[in-house]
Formats: C-alpha cells, structure tokens, sequence
C-alpha cells in the first residue's frame, strides 16, 4: 500500500489545473479592449478616481496623480497572475473610440481552494451603457475558463445597489449580508456577498 501511494499522488496532481493566466492582449468584447493600463492612461484615470463619490463604497480614498503613477508602477503594472495573492488590473477602453471609461480587476486569493474576486470602477461620465457588466463578464471569463478557479466572488457595500445589479445581472448569487462587519471609512458597514461557482459559469455560458 505504502509503495503505491506516492505514485498515486503524482498522478492526482498532474491533473490539478495550473492556475496561471497569461492573457493576450487586449481582451476584447462585443464593444469594449480590456487592456494593462500605462502612464498614457494618467488624465482619464484622475477624472473618475479623484471624486469622492466614485470612491464612496470602494477600499480606495479619492486619488491624486502621484498616487495613481505610484500604482502604475507598482501592483497596476501586473499583466499576468502566477500566484495567489496577485491581482490583475485592466483598463476599460472603448472599441470605437479609444475612451478609457474605467477600470476592472482580478484577485486571485487562493490556489488550494481555487478562489478569486472581482471588481470594476467606472467614471460616471459613461454610467448606464452597460460597461462594467460588459467588462466584468470577460474577467470571469479569464478567471474560470483560462486561470481555472473554482469560485469568484464580488463584495460591495450594501448601499451600493448599482454595483448589486452589475453582480446580479451577471449572474452571481448573493450569498450573504454581513451587518456592521467593518470599520470603513469612518463608520460601520455592512458588506453584500456575492458568488458564482465555475459550473454555474459553465451552465449560463
């Protein structure tokens, strides 16, 4: 028995997924390039993430220009996900237009349990066309059919219902409510989980 077990693990293992993603870019969609985000990229990023209401219910503070050539420098400039605890930034550009109109990313949280997240920020210059929805389906995508997780998940602000809509509309089951579970931004908030398994994106696909 012992002499069979180790051959027996190799064979379990060489069947894992090798959850890595190496995309090509840009990701493309019916409308939109999802693509790394450069210095080129500086002016459109300040207009939606200096305003205080774009970052109400986001872990981000309204930012400055430094802060955003400090992030395109350092976790933003990530184009591929080889381990757990990455992320992967991209920009939102408009296919006909070449317009920046806001940003998504991809957390790859665990390699044993096979777990990822998402999110998106768009300016509200371009609310209401379906952007993020857009934008966000193509990163489940990349997370489920490329990377190989088992399961993404999307957490937001319970006050925030038109990033509720964006995760219902894609699909994603709210799972939990967490009341006053975190000191944010100067008061308790109550935080709105989401979850969509990999076959529950394989059967609506």
């Amino acid at each position: 028995m012992s002499d069979s077990w180790p051959g027996t693990m190799v064979g379990v293992l060489n069947h894992e997924p090798k959850l890595e993603l190496h995309p090509t870019y840009p990701v493309r969609t019916e409308r939109l390039l999802l693509r790394p985000l450069t210095a080129a990229d500086t002016e459109a990023l300040l207009a939606y993430r200096s305003l205080p209401e774009v970052c109400r219910y986001v872990p981000f503070a309204p930012m400055s220009a430094e802060v955003i050539a400090d992030r395109l420098a350092g976790i933003w400039a990530t184009t591929s996900l080889t381990d757990e605890g990455q992320a992967l930034t991209l920009g939102i550009e408009l296919a006909e237009t070449g317009e920046l109109v806001g940003d998504v990313v991809l957390f790859f949280h665990s390699r044993v349990h096979r777990g990822g997240e998402i999110g998106y920020v768009v300016n509200p210059a371009f609310e209401g066309n379906g952007y993020a929805t857009e934008a966000a389906r193509a990163l489940l995508r990349l997370g489920f059919d490329e990377l190989g997780l088992h399961r993404i998940v999307g957490r937001i602000d319970d006050r925030n219902e038109p990033s509720a809509k964006v995760l219902r509309r894609l699909g994603l089951r709210q799972e939990a409510r967490l009341v006053h579970n975190e000191w944010f931004k100067g008061e308790w908030t109550t935080e709105v989980a989401f979850a969509m398994l990999a076959d529950e994106w394989r059967a609506q696909s």
